[in-house]
């Protein structure tokens, strides 16, 4: 089993003219393989910032980070094979697609720079990550992002992710540049993705509707500052904090926000 644990983290950002800016204040948590936690709050709350700092994209000002009770290795290989096991979805789908590449060429890099599969496999290797996804290999491998909607640009990019065969997925706000009427199968199709590989996801969002149908547990971020947390069906049903109620009560209907004409949209394990 593959434990990340994300220890009394705090980060500062010199702002000029302004002083030191907190944006994470003493916050800890563990995501362990097959398990999901959501990480909500509103803009600003410091939910990027814990993403960047998983991925190594920002340092934390105090605290730690360990992968299987190790730091994370600050350079060299050591942090790219930390990368090839912690891998990230990013909000926009087309902002982190290179518009000039093929989708092949997205998939391909990944296997050929992490060696994941003999060079006379990468092609089966990218056919069968786009079958994952469910997207239809001949349809769209020769295509550029441009071309495609934005729920098979997001596909495409949990393709990629998938590429390095990570055991932890960094999911920030995956569904929030989508059509309302494509959300649902996307996540689905994450939440299948976890429970085939036995992933252990971080899912950043603002939205606790979602939050509650496709996550084990969910912390709520105020300010840098985790005020809420524990099962997911406690959190919505119970909440503590006076913030978690009024993200719950601008949240939209789950019932109504899960509508699928084609029957009911599925449970979260």
């Amino acid at each position: 089993m593959t434990t990340l644990d994300f220890r009394h983290v705090t980060k500062q950002y010199k702002v000029r003219g302004a002083g030191d800016m907190l944006a994470l204040d003493d916050v800890s948590f563990t995501l362990t393989s097959g398990q999901t936690i959501a990480l909500v709050g509103q803009s600003g709350s410091g939910k990027s910032t814990i993403a960047k700092i998983l991925t190594q994209l920002e340092r934390e000002t105090s605290g730690e980070v360990l992968l299987d009770g190790e730091p994370i290795p600050r350079r060299g290989k050591g942090l790219r094979a930390y990368r090839q096991r912690v891998r990230m979805v990013f909000q926009d789908p087309f902002a982190s697609l290179n518009p000039y590449h093929t989708i092949r060429h997205h998939l391909e890099r990944p296997l050929r720079l992490d060696k994941v599969v003999p060079g006379d496999q990468v092609e089966d290797e990218v056919r069968s990550l786009l079958k994952r996804v469910r997207l239809e290999p001949d349809a769209v491998v020769d295509r550029r992002p441009h071309e495609l909607s934005g729920g098979q640009r997001q596909r495409v990019a949990i393709a990629r992710a998938l590429a390095s065969r990570p055991e932890l997925l960094i999911a920030d706000e995956p569904v929030s540049m989508l059509d309302v009427s494509i959300r649902l199968g996307v996540l689905n199709l994450l939440a299948d993705l976890q429970r085939e590989s036995n992933l252990g996801v971080l899912y950043i969002t603002h939205d606790l509707a979602t939050a509650r149908h496709f996550s084990d547990e969910i912390m709520v971020l105020h300010h840098g500052v985790v005020v809420e947390r524990g099962p997911a069906d406690d959190v919505i049903l119970n909440p503590q904090h006076d913030y978690t109620r009024a993200l719950r009560d601008a949240s939209p209907d789950p019932d109504k926000h899960f509508a699928d004409p084609a029957g009911p949209a599925t449970p979260r394990s």
